[in-house]
């Protein structure tokens, strides 16, 4: 049980964060959009990785640091463009949410107080590939669970997979309560205003982890 709990803890140490994952998944859950995929996916990825690294893959990235290296690249592409088309919908505006129409109605539809959901609905497809990528291509991630979280599993011997199974746990658990949790926050994004302001946020978020990521390489 001291080895689960270990697990939980550090997973959960890692993982509560101000991260590109993290501030996407809190997007869509304010977005109350595709919620249950996004942190399907996040859970799942995480338990992946954590898997690979207690079976042993953190050794061949310790072996081979250049992928680590390309990772990187690749990984901070992806969240300057993100950032970019964030700080985008930050400039035109646009987006509100009506949040007590929202539970009872798509977004357009008319609801009886002759308002409607004017937050519009992105299509499962991109949703999905956008949450592989901000967690496949994030080199963060491998360094956290595979190779953190590995070599730390690998000092509890015959339990180590105890302690897998309690990290494993804490990222359900973080991701759950962080894209359902998260429609409670609905009442103060009703403006367009409001939602301006908070993608203005994630774009600052996302192109200055795009930056640090690329630093150290630049830096040699």
């Amino acid at each position: 049980m001291l080895t689960v709990l270990a697990g939980l803890g550090l997973g959960l140490s890692l993982i509560v964060a101000i991260g590109a994952q993290n501030v996407f998944v809190l997007r869509q859950g304010i977005r109350r959009e595709h919620v249950l995929a996004v942190v399907l996916i996040c859970a799942l990825s995480d338990a992946a990785l954590i898997a690979a690294g207690v079976a042993g893959l953190g050794f061949v990235l310790s072996a081979a640091p250049w992928l680590v290296v390309v990772a990187r690249w690749a990984g901070a592409l992806f969240l300057l463009s993100y950032g970019v088309l964030a700080a985008r919908r930050a400039w035109r505006g646009g987006e509100e949410l009506d949040v007590d129409a929202t539970d009872a109605a798509a977004p357009g539809t008319p609801v009886t107080d002759g308002t409607a959901v004017t937050l519009t609905r992105t299509r499962l497809a991109p949703v999905i590939l956008t949450t592989l990528a901000l967690t496949w291509l994030n080199p963060h991630v491998y360094l956290d669970t595979v190779l953190m979280l590995g070599s730390i599993a690998a000092t509890h011997g015959d339990e180590r997979w105890l302690f897998a199974g309690g990290a494993i746990a804490a990222s359900l658990l973080w991701f759950t309560a962080l894209g359902f949790g998260a429609r409670y926050l609905g009442r103060w994004l009703r403006t367009p205003r409001s939602w301006r302001i908070l993608d203005a946020v994630i774009a600052v978020v996302m192109i200055t982890i795009a930056v640090s990521l690329v630093l150290p390489v630049l830096g040699g």
